[in-house]
This record gives C-alpha cells, structure tokens and sequence, in this order.
C-alpha cells in the first residue's frame, strides 16, 4: 500500500527539546543533576503532556520540592528557552513534502499552553495539515489508544502512515500497529527515506 501520510513527532525532530541542556547552564550541571535526580521532572511534564494545566503542575511539583522550588518553576517561566532551536533541514521536509501535496501531519506529546507558546515562535507548526497532540487528546505515546485516535481521525489504514520519531518505543507502538516507521536519529536520515519512498526527489530533499 502507498504512503498515504507522512507524521511527524516534534520534539528533537522539528525543535530541539533539551531541558537539562537548559538547566545546566542556567543554575550549573551539578544542581541540575541534584534537582533532576531528586524530582521526576519529565513526569511532571508527561502530566502536562497529558492535558494538565501547564502553570498547576510545575507549581505543584515546586512546592513539592521547595529545595528546588525557584529552579523548576523556571520550567513554566522559561519554557521556550528548553524548546530550541528548530532542525533546519526537518522543517524544510516539512515544507517539500506539503510542496508536493504529500498530507503533513504532527503527532506529537505536547501540551496544549507550551504549544501555544511554540506556536508563536515556529511558524511552521501551523503549516501541518492536520496536528494530533497529547494535550488534545488525553493520552500520550506509546500507548496504543493514541495511534488508534489518529487513526479513526484520519481515516486512514495504518499501512499507509509513514511516521517518524526519536523514540524507540514509540515508534515500536506503531509499527505494532501496522504503521510504517522511521526511527529519528537526524535528518539526513530522514531525508533518505523519504526519497527511497519515493515521496521527494533527492534535489527536494537538500
């Protein structure tokens, strides 16, 4: 069966997404080991992701954990300092593959505030034909529910999905699920297997 669409996941694919890269030069490698080995931060943000209120949940980790209080209330402040820069060539197959009227669509965890704040810096976010994010929907990957959505959503077979993501086992849950899947470990990669799919031409592809 033929590509139908191409999904792609956002974070460290579209956008770079490093919050300890953040922290570490922000307070010092050595508090944000301390702070991150103490605090299950990206649990936190698996609940925003989720569909909780971005500003309720790293409040309520902060007082929590009032040692760490002023460091992880700068995840809200300073959020978009944690999401960038965007991958240049990921955003211009992006932009070829819409050129070419291949359907573009985004699947993503991303809560629905930190999205709006993205939304506002990265215009290619509103470029997707179609967004299915976590905070949306109320379910995150790798559960199979999510795909299942997208899915029924879409109308589409999952044999016609091509997805990437820098996951292992996000991708794995799709390609359960009959999807056909890219594991993201940079663009040029990316780039290739678009053109071997035969959805870009290799100039398109640059």
């Amino acid at each position: 069966m033929g590509i139908k669409a191409v999904i792609f996941d956002i974070g460290n694919v579209l956008i770079e997404w490093q919050p300890e890269r953040f922290y570490d030069a922000t307070i010092g490698p050595d508090r944000r080991r301390a702070m991150f080995s103490d605090v299950d931060l990206h649990a936190m943000n698996d609940r925003v992701d989720s569909g909780g209120v971005f500003a309720v949940e790293i409040e309520r980790t902060a007082q929590d954990w009032p040692d760490h209080a002023d460091a992880i209330r700068l995840w809200h402040s300073h959020w978009i300092e944690m999401a960038r820069p965007e991958i240049p060539r990921s955003v211009r197959l992006l932009r070829a593959l819409r050129a070419r009227g291949v359907p573009v669509f985004a699947l993503s965890n991303f809560g629905l505030e930190p999205f709006a704040l993205a939304r506002g810096i990265y215009p290619f976010l509103d470029e997707f034909d179609r967004l299915f994010l976590s905070g949306e929907m109320g379910v995150t990957k790798p559960a199979p529910r999510i795909y299942e959505m997208l899915e029924d959503r879409s109308g589409l077979p999952p044999a016609s999905l091509l997805f990437t993501d820098d996951r292992a086992e996000n991708i794995a849950a799709a390609a359960a699920r009959g999807w056909q899947t890219h594991l993201f470990d940079g663009p040029d990669e990316w780039a290739q297997r678009l053109v071997a799919e035969g959805l870009l031409q290799q100039s398109e592809a640059i």
